[in-house]
Parts: C-alpha cells; structure tokens; sequence
C-alpha cells in the first residue's frame, strides 16, 4: 500500500483558500488559479485539470501527491475546508471536485438538516445524514465531475453515494498520483460524456415533439363523395423542418363542389410557418361557411393583418372552387402563380393570370376579381409555389421559370406519368436541374377528373 506524502503546509494559503499544492506556471497572479474560463482538458497549449479538494483535515493526515493529466501537465490543486468555501472557490475552471464524505454536513461545516435527495435517486435513512455534504456539492457544482472519499472499510458509503450522483468513489488509504490522476480524468470524461448524452436525448425529444406537432398541422384533404384524386408534395426549404412558409388545402363541401387553395407567405422561419398554419385553417372555416372569391380573400388579407408579426408581412393565394359537375371553376389569384391545366388531346397550359389581384397582406382595400374558367370532362390541375420555379438551371442563374415548368410538364405528360408519379418527378427534376435541394419551400398539388371515376374517399399522395 502507497504511503500518503505528506502535504506541504509551509505554501502560504493564497486568496480564497489554499495555494496549489503542486505550483504551476500558468496559474493566475493572483493565486486564484483561474485561467481564463473553462480550457478543455488535452487541449493543445491549452489549460489542464484543477481539482478541488474538500476536506477538514486540520491534522494534515491526509496528503495528497503529485498529479499529472494525460498530457504530462500538472493537475492544479485548490482546497475547501466546508462548503461554504467550496461555494467561494468552485469557479469555471474547476474540472472536479474530490470530497470527504466525513465532511461534517451543511454549509459552514457544522451540522446541518438532511437535504432532500435529487430526483430519481435512492435515498434510505443510513445515508439520509451521511451523504448531506455530497448532495450539497451536487447542487452548487451540477456540471462538475465530483469524486467521493472515504475510508477503505466503508465501501458501501462509497456506493451509496455513486447511487446518489457521484462519477466514482476512492479511498483515502490508497491514493497514490497514478490512480488519482486518472480517476479526475475518467470523472471529467464521464461527466462530459453523460452531459452530451442527456442533451442528446433532450434534443431526439425536442425533435420527436416538434415533428408530431408540425405533423399534425399539414392539412388532411376533406374530399369525401368526390370523384376528383388529389396527390401533393411538399418540401419546406428550413432544414430538418416538417413545416415552412407555403400551405395548401383542399375541401369539398356539402354543395358537391370541390375547393382547392395553395399559398405561400413571405420568408422561410417558424413564424411564417405558424402564420401559413392560421391562414389554411381560416381558408377551410371560411370556406365551409359558404364564401369564395372576393368576399373570402378580404377576410383572410384581415386575419393576416391581424397575426402577422410586422406590417412587411405579405402572402401569395390561389384559390380555385369546381363546381359540383366537375366540368368549370372560378379562379381567384393573389400574387400567386396561375395553376396548370392538362387535357387530352391539348398541351398543358397555364390558366388565365392577367386578371389577378396583388398579394395578400400589400395594400388595405384590394380587390380580386373571381375568373370563370371551362375544365372540359377530364383534366388535370396542378397548383404550385413559387419555388418549383424559382430554382436555377445548372451553374448560372437563369431560372427555371413557369414556361420551362410546363416544357417539363408536357414531356411528363407525354411519358405516361400521372398523378402522384407525375408530381415525384417534377420535383424530382427540378431539384437536379438546381444542382441540390431547393432553398425555398416547394409545395405542389394535383386534381385529376376521369369521367365514370367511382366516387371515394381521396387521400393518396400526400407528402
């Protein structure tokens, strides 16, 4: 068994407890020991290890010896006589703290009420008194590694308080530098490694429930007796977001017609997804409540005056509504880019846009004229954000544009694709034709009308 060495109290106590057992070149004038803020152990040229001791030894029988981190550096040594100083001297570089559980318990040192144990530990009435100085130092020093002493016959205090939040336990007759120095190393790396671990599942959690929510806000299509198919895509341009600035809906209400609405709101952060979310479920409300055309843009252009968050805040609508036969539609454009029309026998081309109104949100007593436009007995109609044509054409920066979109259109069209087959890859092109992802949200919808289609619940394809 190593003989203790020991200490030498010749060394004048500096500022704040006692000078450093083992002095170091880069300790701090004036004796505090700080650096210069928390320096990661086995960092080049960067800080070592301090240790705080916390022991009332005023025999001197316990000595500690030279330590050296894993880099040769010596490990810096403070020491507290009670808790009351432990609270004066734990600063930010301090690594660990080595504490005597025969500290008496409270601070100040003297006796002091049991403390209640941190959450989910297993306290029993022999510790209840015992590990009071432990749990102490545990709640001053939460981020810190702490290492439990005790006596070589008390090792089931030494795991009581491992139990309790302590990285390891040692014992005081047989410390020698080699063991102790890489038990203050093993309990600063494992204090590192479980903080990392606990944010780590913090943030899987924060992840799962953020995903769940903005899940449970992309819109269910309402299309229940209608014979249309609906398919979508939709890719916000946030990343590892569910959610971002465009929002679309489709509903059919009781009259047997069906209505469509795509938008897109300014700027690509959390607010302009939650003020797209608002501005969706008022369109479905006030959709069921019978409006349409231009009695129900102004309303919504109201509920965005009212959530948006600065006055700058705009949003582009389009809206169609199919009358129950299927066969014509009223088309209503806010700044937004005119849907797609595909039937057989004609190339697909854009819908009328010349007599659009502005953007929602832009000027206080706008109006926006309601379009009548002839579908014909089959047809497909794709609505769509600006970011499926905004996205570049190789390396420079002409635009793909809505007359390349429906160049790409046709030639899918042409190949036999339909529906949600037709909108992957659509998208699919214009995201290589952009050499990447696309920086800005993309959400694109299709309504197919096939004559003699059975009516059915339509959900399909949506993304």
């Amino acid at each position: 068994m190593p003989v203790p060495i020991p200490r030498q109290r010749a060394i004048p106590a500096a500022a704040g407890g006692q000078a450093p057992a083992v002095p170091t070149p880069d300790a701090s004038p004036d004796g505090s020991g700080r650096t210069g803020g928390p320096g990661g152990p086995g960092a080049a040229g960067g800080p070592g290890l301090t240790l705080l001791l916390v022991e009332d030894d005023p025999g001197g029988s316990l000595s500690l010896p030279e330590l050296v981190d894993s880099a040769g550096r010596p490990i810096r040594i403070r020491t507290a006589r009670n808790l009351t100083e432990v609270e004066r001297l734990l600063t930010d570089d301090v690594h660990c703290i080595l504490l005597d559980l025969a500290l008496p318990g409270g601070p100040g040192g003297g006796p002091g009420a049991p403390h209640d144990a941190p959450h989910g530990t297993d306290r029993t009435p022999a510790d209840a008194d015992e590990l009071t100085p432990l749990r102490h130092v545990l709640r001053l020093a939460p981020g810190h590694a702490v290492l439990a002493l005790t006596t070589s016959g008390d090792a089931e205090r030494g795991a009581r308080a491992v139990r309790v939040g302590a990285q390891d336990y040692l014992f005081r007759d047989e410390l020698d530098g080699r063991l102790l120095s890489r038990a203050i190393q093993y309990a600063v790396e494992r204090k590192r490694a479980d903080a990392a671990q606990r944010q780590l599942t913090e943030s899987r959690l924060r992840a799962q429930e953020n995903a769940r929510l903005e899940r449970g806000l992309l819109p269910t299509p309402l299309l229940d007796g209608s014979p249309l198919r609906f398919a979508s895509r939709y890719r916000p341009g946030r990343s590892r977001a569910l959610l971002g600035g465009d929002f679309y809906d489709t509903v059919r209400t009781p009259d047997g017609a069906v209505h469509v609405m795509i938008g897109d709101v300014c700027g690509h952060g959390p607010d302009e997804a939650a003020l797209g979310v608002e501005l969706r479920i008022a369109w479905r409300a006030l959709t069921f409540a019978g409006l349409v055309g231009d009695e129900l843009l102004s309303t919504l252009q109201q509920v965005l005056e009212h959530e948006r968050a600065n006055e700058e805040i705009f949003a582009t609508l389009c809206t169609v509504d199919i009358a129950p036969d299927g066969r014509r539609a009223g088309l209503c454009l806010a700044g937004h880019p005119s849907p797609l029309i595909a039937r057989p026998g004609r190339p697909a081309e854009l819908l009328p846009y010349d007599n659009g109104g502005p953007a929602l949100g832009l000027l206080p007593r706008a109006r926006w004229p309601r379009q009548q436009v002839q579908l014909g007995g089959t047809w497909s109609l794709m609505l769509y954000t600006d970011g499926l044509i905004e996205g570049r054409i190789g390396r420079g920066n002409q635009r793909l544009g809505q007359d390349g979109m429906v160049e790409m259109v046709r030639r899918k069209l042409a190949a036999g694709l339909r529906g949600d087959e037709l909108l992957e890859a659509a998208v699919t092109e214009v995201r290589e034709l952009n050499g990447g992802e696309l920086t800005d949200d993309v959400a694109v919808l299709l309504l197919d009308r096939e004559p003699g289609r059975e009516p059915g619940r339509e959900r399909g394809g949506e993304r």
